[in-house]
């Protein structure tokens, strides 16, 4: 069974499923924060974890997270989870990190089949940090899904002068963070704030729903 943590409206427009980065689960600040400021911009937010996650969270011992490419299925079944419990408005599907990365992989299937309109990527990992050369982009040179990736400029998993050299769809959208790093949080003399950054990633989110077919 899949545990769903849900936050805002039920009556929303549009709802967002996020999972979690590699390393923490659906309750960190980032998520929780990022599911506040879109309840208060009328988005119903849906949280998960991966089965590795929910285990260590429950008491198991910490093992390294699975390669995104077998988490698909868990994905997948965290969407029906949303859809039996009754989705409000359109759905839309991504994740922190490796979370948005694995909701990549399956978003035009599910967009196909109906179950998706939207993808939302915070801090996707477009490389490991330190190997830009391993990119993990193949799949979105074709990306038919409408998608927002939210990247913070100095992301070390893909900063903005990275980015632009990548060949992507044009259905994707990228809305980049002033001075942000991988949790879009900027340096102090930069001019930029966190709470700043996280309030426009909020609003990038909520208005590439509102557009959502």
């Amino acid at each position: 069974m899949v545990e769903i943590l849900s936050a805002g409206p039920v009556d929303a427009d549009a709802t967002l499923l996020l999972a979690h980065g590699a390393g923490a689960g659906m309750e960190t600040p980032f998520l929780a924060q990022i599911a506040d400021l879109l309840a208060e911009r009328r988005v119903r937010v849906a949280r998960f974890e991966f089965g590795y996650m929910a285990a260590q969270r429950h008491g198991g011992k910490r093992r390294p997270p699975p390669k995104a490419e077998t988490l698909t299925g868990e994905y997948r079944a965290a969407v029906d989870a949303v859809h039996a419990a009754g989705v409000s408005g359109r759905l839309a599907i991504g994740g922190k990190s490796m979370g948005g990365r694995v909701a990549s992989l399956i978003a035009d299937e599910l967009r196909q089949s109906g179950k998706v309109h939207g993808l939302v990527c915070l801090g996707y990992p477009f490389h490991p940090p330190g190997m830009p050369e391993k990119t993990r982009t193949v799949h979105l040179v074709a990306l038919g899904c409408p998608a927002l990736i939210v990247q913070g400029e100095r992301d070390p998993f893909g900063s903005r002068q990275e980015v632009a050299g990548y060949d992507l769809a044009a259905t994707i959208q990228l809305s980049w963070i002033g001075d942000g790093d991988h949790d879009l949080g900027p340096r102090g003399a930069s001019g930029f704030t966190r709470k700043g950054n996280l309030a426009a990633a909020a609003d990038a989110i909520a208005a590439f729903l509102r557009e959502m077919r």
